[in-house]
């Protein structure tokens, strides 16, 4: 993927998820995240359009990857914690949430 493609992605996705489109903006942004994996910012943006589609094993899955390469991230911790609360895995999702209300997240 070219940089112009890149940018042209990001573009689209982000459009979509400021329209609430969440599910367009999720297929946009799993294209660009298989390209770029370490590109954080689509990840994160990733995670929050999957949890905001109801997508939650794939928010969580998103999320458990954020916290992996940085645990001082507190709203990956809160899209964490609220993707495994909204699957009923409260007593999971009790340390990720305390984490992200002590990084002031939330």
């Amino acid at each position: 993927m070219t940089e112009m493609t890149v940018d042209r992605c990001w573009d689209r996705a982000t459009y979509h998820a400021e329209l609430g489109q969440w599910i367009e903006a999720a297929q946009v942004l799993a294209d660009l995240v298989a390209e770029e994996p370490d590109a954080s910012a689509a990840r994160l943006l990733l995670a929050r359009a999957y949890y905001h589609s109801a997508q939650l094993g794939r928010a969580e899955q998103e999320a458990r990857a954020l916290v992996a390469a940085n645990p001082a991230d507190g709203y990956a911790q809160l899209l964490l914690g609220r993707s495994l609360a909204r699957q009923s895995r409260h007593d999971e999702a009790a340390g990720p949430l305390k984490l992200a209300a002590a990084l002031g997240v939330g």
